[in-house]
């Protein structure tokens, strides 16, 4: 047999790999730069859809994120709304909040037309009509009744979360008091109102945000064209408006001046008066006669 050369065995191996090669961690940042975009882009549309008043709390935050300086632009304090310090700007929302308490509540359906919202110089007025039937209070007493109850107790829970005070009032119509004759619509007026604010002390007003208790009798009608009518006879809470604080001068005004004394010139006891001045000169002594 003829010989044979003995051909070497060439192994060949190819390196799988990525076609550019390893890219690194730059696919994260721009992941991340576009989630940011987006979340920003949802934020920004969800402001728009918002309401006057968060738009106000999220652009007071931006310019006072510690709360300290003011409340956070809108009357807002605290987290949430709960705590909403009622100005003139806030009133409507105040009593917009009050309505819809009375109507998520079921057994309160049926009074809900004896009770009559406000916005007045004063403050929000909230007036609990009694109408023909006894409805808030037990016919010539000054006992709350059910009804009474169940909505002054929802209302205490709203308005002690609030800083503002409230005036509490009470009413009567012309029709003379059957009773004692010591006993008047006088009393009774006064008797209801106080009545009123005992009862929301209890279940959620504050002890001192009640600041006056008034009995006005038939003095003050709803109906003056009807003085008998069912609806003079009332108790009325007017949740004073939230007084605004002074701000402080900015640094580096000049003082106020006292009146009557120039810009810039300071007066010092016993000198003589500026130049222009119309201060009148002291009167000068009368002489005194010589003796003889």
């Amino acid at each position: 047999m003829p010989n044979q050369t003995s051909q070497p065995i060439i192994i060949i191996r190819k390196k799988s790999g990525h076609g550019g090669g390893h890219h690194g961690g730059a696919w994260k940042v721009a992941y991340a730069d576009f989630v940011t975009a987006m979340l920003s882009l949802f934020i920004v549309l969800w402001l728009l859809s918002s309401s006057e008043q968060v738009q106000k709390a999220v652009g007071g935050y931006f310019s006072d994120p510690t709360g300290r300086g003011k409340d956070v632009g809108n009357g807002l304090k605290g987290s949430g709304s709960e705590s909403l310090s009622i100005r003139k700007d806030d009133m409507n929302q105040l009593k917009e909040k009050l309505e819809q308490a009375i109507k998520d509540s079921t057994s309160l359906q049926k009074i809900k037309e004896h009770v009559v919202f406000t916005v007045t110089g004063e403050g929000l007025r909230v007036e609990l009509l009694e109408g023909e039937a006894s409805t808030f209070f037990q016919s010539g007493n000054s006992h709350p009744t059910d009804f009474g109850k169940e909505l002054l107790k929802k209302l205490a829970e709203e308005i002690g979360k609030l800083p503002n005070r409230v005036t509490m009032e009470g009413h009567t119509d012309s029709r003379p008091y059957n009773g004692d004759g010591e006993y008047s619509n006088w009393e009774l007026s006064a008797d209801r109102a106080n009545a009123a604010r005992r009862w929301m002390q209890e279940n959620g007003m504050r002890d001192d945000q009640v600041t006056q208790v008034r009995g006005f009798a038939d003095q003050s009608l709803r109906d003056p064209a009807h003085p008998n009518d069912g609806t003079n006879r009332r108790v009325t809470l007017v949740i004073m408006y939230q007084a605004a604080k002074p701000q402080a001068p900015p640094p580096g005004a000049p003082e106020a001046k006292p009146a009557g004394t120039p810009q810039g010139l300071s007066q010092k006891p016993g000198a003589s008066p500026p130049a222009g001045s119309t201060t009148n000169p002291p009167p000068k002594p009368s002489p005194v006669p010589a003796k003889h």
